[in-house]
């Protein structure tokens, strides 16, 4: 079993956020698969399962608890480091680059330290770009992460969404490599095809 973990601030203020690029990418990619969010108590987690494959869970604590919630479930349902995955927002990332990773620093990440601190650096990560130059050379770092996206962003942000979501899918498939894409350029074909 794969557990994939969304980080993010729960209440409607941080909805629209920065910092919360991994719900967001989670609400996407649940409706695109006809799930439905459930509150888990024991969890402190809204959970949603793909068959008996894949969890998927947005923790309902403060970000920089998210490391308690993914012990509980990962030891719950006795889940390898191996197949944790968890995706997030990076303020040193341009918007629109997803970068992955299967190990690594917390990069200034509070979600991401508390994962570490519970369970150690060797998972599998997905870091979300948010940064913008206008915006962030204007604000410090907590003010940064919890704007919201510009109109312009926010009509660009399906598009980071089906990237992470490919990220998540090649995941779930056992097909996990570092990479680091910008959803907003087209691919390049190749000369083959």
């Amino acid at each position: 079993m794969k557990l994939v973990v969304f980080q993010g601030n729960t209440g409607l203020k941080y909805r629209d956020t920065r910092h919360n690029v991994g719900f967001m990418t989670a609400n996407f990619y649940i409706k695109t698969l006809g799930l439905r969010w459930k509150n888990d108590k024991k969890f402190g987690a809204e959970v949603t399962r793909l068959d008996d494959d894949v969890i998927f869970a947005k923790p309902q604590l403060y970000y920089n608890l998210t490391g308690q919630v993914v012990q509980k479930v990962m030891s719950f349902y006795k889940i390898d480091i191996d197949d944790l995955l968890v995706v997030c927002d990076d303020l040193n990332v341009d918007f629109g680059q997803v970068r992955v990773r299967a190990s690594g620093s917390a990069g200034g990440n509070n979600g991401l330290k508390s994962i570490i601190d519970q369970i150690g650096d060797e998972f599998k990560r997905i870091r979300i770009g948010t940064h913008n130059d206008d915006t962030r050379n204007k604000s410090s770092d907590s003010a940064f992460v919890l704007s919201k996206f510009s109109r312009a962003e926010q009509k660009l942000l399906p598009n980071v969404f089906e990237t992470t979501i490919n990220f998540i899918e090649s995941f779930m498939a056992d097909n996990f490599a570092h990479e680091t894409i910008d959803s907003l350029k087209p691919p390049v074909k190749s000369k083959n095809h």
